[in-house]
């Protein structure tokens, strides 16, 4: 990391899903084309929720945005393309990453693509410049979220 990066990180609670969507639909307005955003957190967390609201403020309609549990890679078209990928059901590793062809999506630089279960991607090399958001809590606890992301001066 050169003198001129910063990591950001801001912090949420969510004490349901409306205020999971909510907080999705302010990051998704901040969306210009070319972020990778990496979203981990138990089952029941509220990832798919968190993506709704960020697909909401894509121009997307909320309720075509489901988890790609089984169909892996789930396109959306909006005020940016959405790729909404989950990696649940995929094995650890560069598998994961090939079987949802990850590498081409990747070449699409004016993109959002977020990813269901990223930390399933091992070692894969991503870019630095990537949102991680981070869900804990389940059931019916608060949700605490962390999102990270670095900033060029």
């Amino acid at each position: 990391m050169n003198a001129a990066t910063t990591i950001s990180t801001r912090e949420a609670i969510s004490h349901n899903e409306v205020e999971t969507f909510d907080l999705g639909e302010r990051l998704g307005r901040e969306l210009t084309g070319g972020e990778i955003i990496l979203l981990d957190g138990p089952l029941g967390a509220g990832k798919t929720m968190l993506v709704k609201g960020i697909a909401s403020a894509l121009g997307i309609d909320q309720e075509e945005v489901t988890s790609p549990s089984f169909t892996l890679v789930n396109p959306h078209n909006g005020r940016l393309l959405l790729y909404h990928i989950d990696l649940y059901r995929l094995d650890e590793g560069a598998t994961a990453a090939h079987a949802v062809d990850l590498d081409d999506i990747l070449t699409d630089e004016k993109a959002v693509v977020i990813i269901e279960w990223a930390e399933r991607l091992g070692h894969y090399p991503l870019p630095e410049d990537v949102w991680r958001v981070s869900i804990s809590g389940d059931g019916d606890e608060a949700r605490h979220i962390s999102i990270k992301t670095r900033n060029y001066a």
